[in-house]
């Protein structure tokens, strides 16, 4: 009994894990402007080196792009844009 259940854990974190990662590969192709070779390095970094690579995504890249978008937005409105 016990052990289905950390069988079942195990199979529910790695499935968090897979749908992460496949979250962070799509947003990179999707949204990573086309500045040089950045967005086919990071592509790289993130199907070669799976959960890792999403993870450091997700907190270097994506959340300096975050904070760029958000910088040009009016935050007393919350339909404005930077676009």
């Amino acid at each position: 009994m016990v052990a289905a259940v950390f069988s079942l854990l195990f199979l529910l974190v790695a499935l968090c894990g897979f749908l992460f990662w496949l979250w962070m590969l799509i947003d990179c192709a999707t949204k990573e402007p086309d500045q040089g070779n950045t967005k086919i390095v990071w592509i790289i970094i993130i199907v070669f080196t799976n959960l890792v690579g999403a993870l450091v995504y997700f907190f270097v890249q994506r959340a300096k792009r975050m904070e760029s978008y958000y910088a040009g937005a009016d935050p007393s409105r919350p339909d404005s844009s930077p676009l």
